[in-house]
């Protein structure tokens, strides 16, 4: 048997999805074909099916700051994720990790999660929307979508909402669009230190996804953990991403159903 050097590690906090469409197992499956290696830290436990969230029990802010801890003493961590973080505590955990020498100067993707793709709550909104302030300044990229990029900022033109994130320390800002509108191409814009650095056009495809989201960062922060630099990484996983849900698993019949990104393609 031949050992192998560690691959870089992606250190990813994030809540478990029990369909497995977005959460914990989209980062592991969305890293995993980045090249990295998922390690998990579980914010919380949802209650949730492909198309709607029921509730969710997080994990105390102790047990999560352990549970992150416990992986950097041990493996290789290149980049660090955070989707779902649930409580203002758990925020507060993380932003005292970064707050060592251990995790300051690791690539650092934020998808600020406030709400589920189905409308589910994943914590109160007004709350989670002031705490992850406290995580901008240490967030390389920050990949929120229109609705979360306008609770963050409290800018209603999404070019304004990137470049006020910008004034709060976010280095760089992915502005979506695609739920700002149900037709035409879906534009995409970088914004680093107040400008525009990368521009991309994404083809819209039809219907809603499930996961797609923290899919499309936790893919970023692995080509980040790869050594990409920012605007290769979300090259790469746009490409990746724009695959996934072409070949997209749908669990119901209905015109209406979330469909499950493919990650193994």
């Amino acid at each position: 048997m031949q050992i192998h050097q560690m691959r870089p590690t992606v250190l990813c906090f994030s809540g478990l999805d029990p369909s497995g469409g977005a959460g914990i197992q989209a980062d592991i499956e969305s890293i995993g074909a980045s090249g990295a290696h998922a390690a998990i830290a579980c914010t919380a436990l949802t209650i949730q099916n492909s198309q709607k969230v029921f509730g969710f029990e997080p994990v105390c802010h102790q047990l999560l700051k352990a549970q992150a801890q416990a992986v950097l003493d041990d493996l290789p961590v290149r980049a660090i994720k955070s989707g779902m973080m649930g409580t203002l505590e758990n925020i507060i955990a993380l932003t005292e990790l970064f707050e060592t020498c251990t995790i300051k100067h690791i690539p650092y993707v934020l998808d600020p999660v406030l709400v589920a793709n189905s409308g589910g709550i994943l914590g109160d909104v007004k709350t989670l929307a002031q705490a992850f302030s406290r995580l901008l300044p240490y967030a390389t990229l920050i990949t929120p979508n229109t609705h979360e990029i306008r609770a963050l900022s409290g800018q209603q033109d999404l070019h304004d909402a990137a470049k006020a994130l910008n004034d709060q320390g976010a280095n760089a800002v992915l502005v979506k669009t695609s739920h700002d509108f149900n037709t035409g191409d879906i534009e995409q814009f970088l914004y680093i230190n107040g400008r525009i650095h990368h521009t991309s056009i994404v083809p819209r495809l039809t219907g809603e996804f499930h996961g797609s989201g923290c899919s499309l960062a936790s893919h970023i922060a692995g080509r980040l953990a790869m050594g990409d630099d920012i605007i290769d990484a979300i090259t790469a996983a746009d490409a990746w991403i724009h695959q996934t849900l072409i070949h997209a698993d749908k669990p119901h019949q209905s015109d209406n159903t979330q469909l499950i990104p493919n990650r193994f393609i």
